[in-house]
């Protein structure tokens, strides 16, 4: 039986990780939400610094917007640290600080999908719900032979039915942890090692020799193409503007420089000439391109072609902030690096 195999190879391979020594629903949805799109050598120290920041769920719920997002700063998918500071204080407010422990009120919580309750509610409550996440959908499908497309309807209904079938109900929690991490460490995309897998005797994939055609997905969309020129005012007595973007686009909640967006990359004439930029800066300002080619900032359905323009003035009316406080806020991994770079030639 599948599920067996699975669960000797965890306990000879389990990874130390911290959340993996508790059932602590708390700790377990935290580290989930984190490890959305994100690797565990990447996730963890945002973890630690997490748990040692907001050490209940209580904690989380009393703090600033802006701080959780300053620590989730450089994990990206932001709407992942909004969603996880609301449902917070959702729990805190409606649950008194205890978390629902069946699958279905789980799901009802913001930002918790399918994957993550079945993980809390087997890891933390010891119910058995499968989970299917990136690991699982590569191991079922290289095991199994399938080539329905995991990132369609019907091969996500498919794929959470079959793993359904093969959870171990006497140890949920354990089971979804054990194929978790053998996707992770032994059924891995790249390079699978496939000369020790327990699995292999049975493996569809291997017997066709098709390792590398599993899991099937279905063609992303085109990535569209967006044009940011960041107007990073500097002045004599050491200020510079900066906005909190709004509304439903990336980076909800996150500051940025004053941005002007162009369907096309446009050069030093064109944005004096933008009335946005007229607006903001009086005649006598110096302009000036830091970065001579295009930082191209990858997401997953569209890349950003940045230039940061430096404008020095002395004629702002604008709100505006001391250099050396621009740290304290929150802003996108684009913004940060440019800053780290900046700062050091200032």
């Amino acid at each position: 039986m599948i599920a067996n195999r699975l669960v000797y190879w965890y306990l000879n391979n389990e990874r130390d990780l911290p959340w993996r020594k508790t059932k602590d629903p708390y700790w377990v949805w935290l580290s989930e939400i984190m490890l959305q799109q994100t690797r565990v050598a990447q996730g963890m120290p945002y973890f630690i610094t997490f748990t040692n920041e907001f050490e209940t769920v209580f904690d989380l719920a009393k703090a600033d917007e802006s701080k959780v997002l300053k620590l989730w700063q450089g994990l990206g998918y932001y709407s992942r640290a909004r969603n996880l500071h609301f449902t917070a204080k959702h729990i805190v407010k409606e649950f008194n600080g205890v978390f629902p422990s069946s699958y279905k009120e789980l799901l009802k919580l913001k930002g918790i999908g399918d994957y993550t309750a079945s993980a809390i509610a087997s890891i933390s409550f010891n119910e058995p719900v499968a989970v299917v996440d990136g690991n699982v959908y590569r191991v079922l499908a290289r095991y199994y032979g399938i080539s329905t497309p995991i990132n369609s309807s019907k091969g996500i209904k498919e794929f959470k039915v079959l793993a359904q079938t093969l959870i171990d109900e006497t140890q949920p929690g354990i089971y979804n942890q054990a194929i978790m991490d053998f996707g992770a460490l032994q059924c891995k995309p790249q390079n699978p090692l496939c000369d020790s897998c327990p699995l292999s005797a049975s493996c569809v994939a291997l017997e066709k020799q098709q390792i590398k055609d599993f899991p099937v997905k279905e063609k992303k969309n085109k990535v569209k193409k967006r044009y940011f020129n960041y107007l990073v005012t500097v002045t004599d007595d050491d200020k510079t503007i900066i906005e909190q973007r709004l509304g439903k686009g990336i980076w909800q909640g996150l500051y940025q420089f004053p941005l002007i967006e162009t369907l096309t990359p446009i050069d030093e004439t064109e944005l004096i000439l933008h009335q946005q930029f007229s607006s903001l800066f009086p005649k006598d300002t110096l302009l000036s391109l830091f970065n001579q080619k295009d930082v191209v900032h990858k997401l997953s359905h569209q890349h950003l072609f940045t230039k940061f323009w430096i404008v020095k003035t002395n004629n702002i009316s604008q709100k505006n902030i001391l250099w050396k406080s621009i740290k304290q806020f929150p802003v996108p991994v684009l913004i940060d690096n440019f800053l780290t770079e900046f700062i050091n030639t200032k």
